[in-house]
């Protein structure tokens, strides 16, 4: 018995003696700059929102935020850097639905996407608007439909890669409309668009704040977006939901996350500065330009709409046969 209640007397102190440590770690942190990996190339949603609330981040917490590029396999390469960092509130990953369509289309993922990546917050939602090469010669979600119909297997969409946010939704669409149109995966949100803007693609589903800036300039032609209510930033453009296609909806989202063992202590600290910054209203209005909205949450909800975000996603990828080559 004296045994025993020694060997508890010490698992107690040092229970208590991790606890603050973990606190002492929490009410330093961030002693140094914070690394934000994007697996995406510059200019699409997750990259764009970071680089927004990047600065206030860094007023708020008192040290620089450094955003780091590192796309590949549709956002796997720089979710695995994060998935494979200390877990010291350091190496932190902003990313989009790619997060939970990795494990629906790759076999052999090296992390898994619920397990190793713990949520921070949700930071934007927006919505995807379907876009044309102008010299299609299409001007509404009716009339590309009509010539895809008229032409089947000849018109080809664009995305930021297989299994990106970008293909799914073009996929929705295909599905939605019944037509017979081939996917060209890309590296990114811009390679993927510039391709359209030469009509060397037809059409695609993009980030309204990735191409806004196209449309209004007339080198992209916009024919509808794919919420359930019109853009804000773009209220001329009508719903696809509205434009035949009672129901349809695929949204486009960032959230940032961290390594699943990074203190609890520190997620709080960091989910607190991330709500604080995106409820700003100048923030809000700076997103709300671009066409996005500032989606601020507890780790929680992110952590579960992820996990819901995957069965939805493994359903289309096996009713479509999306897998990564």
């Amino acid at each position: 018995m004296y045994m025993w209640r020694l060997n508890f007397y010490f698992s107690a102190i040092a229970i208590a003696g991790a606890a603050n440590a973990a606190d002492d770690a929490a009410r330093s942190y961030p002693a140094r700059p914070i690394r934000v990996v994007i697996g995406f190339t510059p200019g699409g949603q997750p990259d764009i929102a970071t680089r927004l609330i990047a600065p206030k981040l860094g007023e708020a917490l008192g040290q620089q935020w450094v955003v780091d590029n590192r796309p590949g396999a549709g956002g796997v390469v720089g979710t695995k850097i994060v998935a494979d960092a200390q877990p010291d509130g350091y190496t932190l990953l902003t990313t989009s639905s790619s997060h939970a369509v990795a494990p629906a289309i790759y076999a052999n993922l090296p992390y898994d996407s619920l397990r190793d990546i713990a949520g921070l917050s949700m930071i934007s939602v927006a919505s995807y608007v379907l876009v044309a090469a102008p010299l299609l010669g299409v001007k509404s979600v009716q009339e590309l439909v009509a010539l895809a119909k008229a032409k089947p297997g000849q018109l080809n969409y664009s995305s930021a890669g297989t299994g990106s946010g970008m293909h799914f939704a073009g996929e929705v669409f295909r599905q939605a409309t019944q037509i017979d149109a081939a996917h060209v995966p890309y590296k990114g949100v811009p390679e993927a668009l510039n391709d359209v803007v030469g009509g060397r693609v037809q059409f695609t589903m993009a980030p309204l704040g990735a191409s806004i800036g196209l449309i209004r300039d007339g080198r992209l032609r916009g024919l509808g977006v794919s919420s359930p209510k019109r853009a804000s930033v773009h209220p001329e453009l009508p719903t696809i939901a509205e434009s035949g296609y009672p129901g349809f909806r695929w949204d486009s989202w960032s959230g940032m996350f961290a390594p699943a063992k990074t203190p609890r202590a520190i997620i709080n600290k960091l989910n607190r500065a991330l709500v604080h910054v995106l409820s700003e209203p100048e923030m809000q209005q700076r997103f709300a330009a671009i066409g996005m909205d500032t989606a601020p949450g507890t780790p929680e909800q992110l952590d579960k709409f992820v996990a819901n975000q995957l069965a939805l996603v493994m359903q289309l990828a096996k009713k479509a046969g999306i897998q990564a080559k």
